[in-house]
């Protein structure tokens, strides 16, 4: 067993109690959860996946994901009530790049957990893993018209680094400008 495989199986999984006292299950995810992690996409609502950059209903785009995992070129929290995925995060890195000292992170929460800290708690997990990395500083981006994600970022420190106008275009044809926030560990 590897040290980070190691160091992943003494943390998880783990209980983690939301606001509302439904306790959630937290633990990596592995190729084995493809069909959750469809399911729970295809759960979104659609106006949720216009701000993603893939679109994670597919099944090729999964199994690409869980291929990066195995990789590892990302790392991936999934929080689960019962055996139904309510929520994700993903850290995604390069370690041969020039931004190997980065940490991209992305999330996706169900809406029937929102406004529980759950986003807070997954955030949590990611930038416990990227300090496990010796990372030296997590990114996240979305969407301007995405306040409740900003304010979420914002409470966990990190801040506006850029905004790019037009830079994003939803499956729907529309631009969308872009936040990029960071944190330095």
């Amino acid at each position: 067993m590897s040290e980070q495989a190691g160091i992943l199986a003494s943390r998880y999984p783990k209980p983690a109690t939301l606001r509302d006292g439904r306790e959630c299950q937290l633990r990596p995810m592995a190729r084995a959860d493809i069909e959750s992690v469809l399911a729970f996409a295809n759960n979104l609502d659609p106006d949720d996946l216009l701000y993603l950059r893939f679109n994670i209903t597919e099944r090729a785009v999964v199994e690409a994901w869980g291929q990066n995992i195995e990789d590892g070129r990302a790392f991936t929290v999934l929080a689960l009530d019962g055996d139904l995925v309510v929520g994700e995060a993903t850290l995604l890195h390069s370690t041969t790049s020039w931004t190997r000292h980065l940490g991209e992170i992305r999330m996706q929460v169900a809406p029937q957990v929102r406004q529980f800290g759950l986003a807070r708690t997954l955030v949590a997990e990611i930038e416990w893993y990227a300090r496990e990395l010796n990372l030296q500083m997590l990114t996240a981006r979305m969407t301007l018209d995405q306040e409740a994600a900003q304010k979420v970022f914002r409470q966990l420190g990190f801040q506006r680094e850029a905004v790019l106008w037009d830079y994003v275009i939803t499956a729907d044809g529309k631009t969308r400008n872009l936040l990029v926030a960071t944190k330095r560990l």
